[in-house]
């Protein structure tokens, strides 16, 4: 998710317009204007993908208390649910100030501005003015709970997944 279009290029976890914000998506792209919609949703995942590369200190942290039941004992997804239940506070401190930096730094606000600005300009829509770095920080939340719970059903169900002496010490333990 680090990477240059980790998310954007992630069906899984791309980061969309907030749900009222759709209607300023499907408007300008029925004006023209997709390049700029697209320019948006860009910045969006950009600086979720700047946010995430502070995640790792946070997990690693996580990691050292888990135990094998917490892992084991729980449902198919207790390693998932055990990273959120102790991850999901601090991940939000943060992400948070990152995202809000990262909108900064690539012209979020600029972008954002012109695009909230042309919607607005249409006749007949009511003016739009959302949060947008309290929405991606739960987006960028979101994405990377996601990746997660892939991986642990990748590493429960395919024996190959387990790619460490650790993960396969554990994860027999489970077969």
């Amino acid at each position: 998710l680090t990477q240059t279009d980790g998310f954007f290029k992630n069906d899984l976890v791309k980061i969309l317009l907030p749900e009222e914000l759709q209607k300023v998506d499907k408007a300008l792209r029925d004006i023209g204007l997709s390049s700029l919609a697209d320019e948006g949703l860009k910045v969006l995942n950009r600086a979720a993908e700047d946010a995430v590369k502070e995640a790792t200190p946070i997990f690693v942290d996580a990691v050292k208390d888990i135990t094998f039941a917490d892992i084991l004992l729980g449902n198919d997804d207790a390693a998932t649910q055990y990273l959120t239940s102790k991850t999901d506070t601090a991940l939000y401190a943060k992400f948070n100030p990152v995202i809000k930096s990262s909108f900064s730094k690539v012209g979020a606000d600029e972008i954002w501005s012109n695009l909230i600005n042309k919607y607005n300009a249409i006749p007949f829509t009511n003016n739009v003015n959302p949060d947008l770095t309290d929405y991606v920080t739960g987006e960028a939340l979101k994405g990377v709970y996601t990746m997660i719970a892939v991986e642990e059903k990748e590493i429960r169900t395919k024996i190959g997944s387990r790619t460490t002496d650790l993960l396969k010490k554990v994860f027999a333990l489970q077969d």
